[in-house]
């Protein structure tokens, strides 16, 4: 299993960024994936997560109405649309999927900030 994130970077409060993560090595269109992030000295906390044929969605409640997850299963990548950001959500966000055990990506950095 192979998981590479991708599209993190630094964007002032209000603004937009959307992330990729790239899957391999396992039937991805067979499972949900998620997307967690880490903020320094904080845990680990799940922000969204998409069923396997991307008809269900769930978020966490600080980012309901902001991010909006997606999936491209002819792709192998899961996707989360970042709007209206806020410094809080400053943190590595990290690609999930639980397959027995959970498997995860490398993390990408997401910095909001004026």
């Amino acid at each position: 299993v192979q998981l590479v994130e991708s599209g993190g970077g630094l964007v002032q409060p209000g603004g937009s960024l959307r992330l990729s993560c790239a899957a391999s090595g396992f039937t991805f269109s067979g499972y949900v994936m998620s997307w967690y992030r880490q903020a320094p000295g904080k845990e680990r906390e799940l922000v969204a997560s998409i069923s396997s044929l991307g008809v269900n969605t769930n978020y966490a409640d600080s980012v309901k109405g902001r991010f909006t997850i997606s999936r491209d299963n002819a792709k192998n990548t899961v996707y989360l649309q970042m709007n209206s950001l806020k410094p809080e959500d400053t943190a590595v966000y990290y690609c999930n999927v639980r397959r027995g055990a959970d498997y995860w990506g490398q993390g990408t950095q997401v910095t909001v900030s004026s």
